[in-house]
């Protein structure tokens, strides 16, 4: 389970969520963020852009596709 925040909603029952990562770095304890962006499955049509969503690892859906969105938050 992620958590992220939806970037873009323009394709047709996909979202592009960013998932935001924190880590500290091991010798100068610098707080370092990383971000990676996910293809989403969603059917719902109430996410848009800018709310942030829970998704889950699931089965291979496409190339590139391989989350869905469980819960909005």
């Amino acid at each position: 389970m992620l958590t992220g925040k939806v970037v873009s909603d323009k394709m047709l029952n996909t979202l592009v969520v960013e998932v935001v990562r924190q880590s500290i770095h091991p010798l100068y304890k610098k707080i370092l963020r990383r971000s990676k962006r996910y293809k989403v499955h969603n059917t719902d049509s109430g996410i848009k852009t800018g709310d942030t969503v829970k998704i889950a690892e699931t089965k291979p859906m496409s190339k590139e596709k391989y989350f869905k969105v469980v819960e909005k938050i």
